[in-house]
Parts: C-alpha cells; structure tokens; sequence
C-alpha cells in the first residue's frame, strides 16, 4: 500500500463542502509559473501540468522502494494544486477575464525530498524526454491561515462557494488577506477530462488575517 497524502492530511485536501478555518504549514512544491486563459489549446497553463507531472513522477520513481513514510515505502503523487490572482488586481478572481490570469502551478513534495533531489530529477528528465524543464522550480512556501471549502461543480461556479467562505470568515473575526505573496487557491481532487463537471471537486483557499 502506497502512502496516500489525500488521505493521511484529509484536513488539508478532503475539507468538507462547510467552510472552515485552517492554519496551512510549510511545504515544497515542485511549480511553473504562467499567465493566460487556462482553457485555450496550447495554453501556458496546460503546458505547465505536462512538465510537473514529469518531475513528480522522476522523483517518486526514484524513491520507490526506498524510502519509509509512517510503514510506507511508496508514496501517491500528490494532486495538482495552483495558486491564481490577476495582474494589477488584489483581491477576488474574475472568473470573466481569464486571458489576464496568473499562476503558479504546483504539486506537493515528499518533506524528504530535497532541492539536490529536485535538481537531479530535472537533470534526468531533461535527458531521458529531450525535453526543456528550466521553467520547473523548486519552490517552498507557507500559506498560513486561511478559510477554505470543498467546491463541487464547474470552476466558473466557485463564486458561490467563495461567498460562503468569506461569510465564514468575516463571522470569525478574520478578513481576506489576498495580496501580491497571498493568492487564490485551488487544489484539483477531480481529472476534467474524466469526471462530470457537476462532480469536479476542488479544494479552495484563500488566505485571511484577524481583524484588527
């Protein structure tokens, strides 16, 4: 049985679809930085999936067998996570101006992977796919508090969800506190391509600070 981050942190990946009141800790990631509509063909976005997934699975591939996770010598590939805000913008997405997204995304490292592990992985890819990697970082990042909610549905929906997290949050004494180092969060527990979009689960997040 391989060690499953979904469902050894269910606090941090299976919230329920209530919202509620997190403190997120340190982690790394493995992350590619872009701009632009997520959804076009070619797009900047789905370019970045096909290279983190490349790394991650160097990386777990090169452990298995190898190394223990409480009794577990294997480990899942943690789900495809992005932060996104807009240029000029702090504050809430426009889910009607996807062509002016940023990004950055990302997919969870094993703590025991460290950033000469990282840069070996590139290394090997970069030679066995014959492929440019130098986009991919190693990148470590502590999000903090934060309201978050399990959103089922479209991605265009998540307004929705995002009010009733704000309701949450501003009922618990904290405010939004998106800025140019604190983003809108999702983390993407359903592949599109596979799953209804009335079933798509995905984890949101946004970071907030107690008022003052």
């Amino acid at each position: 049985m391989a060690f499953d981050y979904k469902k050894e942190y269910k606090e941090f990946y299976m919230p329920k679809n209530i919202p509620s009141i997190i403190k997120i800790p340190k982690m790394n990631y493995i992350a590619v930085r872009g701009k632009g509509n997520p959804n076009e063909e070619n797009s900047e976005y789905k370019n970045s999936i096909g290279l983190l997934y490349t790394i991650a699975f160097t990386i777990k591939m090169s452990y298995k067998g190898t190394y223990k996770i409480d009794g577990y010598f294997e480990y899942v590939v943690p789900p495809l996570e992005g932060f996104w805000w807009q240029e000029g913008k702090e504050g809430v997405i426009d889910y009607k101006s996807k062509d002016k997204f940023s990004f950055i995304s990302i997919i969870r490292l094993p703590d025991f992977v460290t950033k000469k592990d990282f840069d070996w992985a590139i290394r090997e890819a970069t030679n066995k796919k014959r492929q440019d990697f130098s986009e991919v970082e190693f990148l470590t990042y502590e999000e903090g508090i934060c309201v978050q909610c399990m959103h089922i549905g479209s991605y265009d929906d998540e307004p929705t969800t995002i009010n009733l997290m704000h309701k949450c949050m501003m009922e618990n004494g904290y405010e939004l506190d998106i800025t140019a180092t604190r983003f809108h969060h999702e983390i993407y527990l359903s592949d599109p391509r596979r799953c209804e979009v009335s079933k798509l689960k995905t984890v949101i997040r946004h970071p907030i600070r107690k008022k003052e």
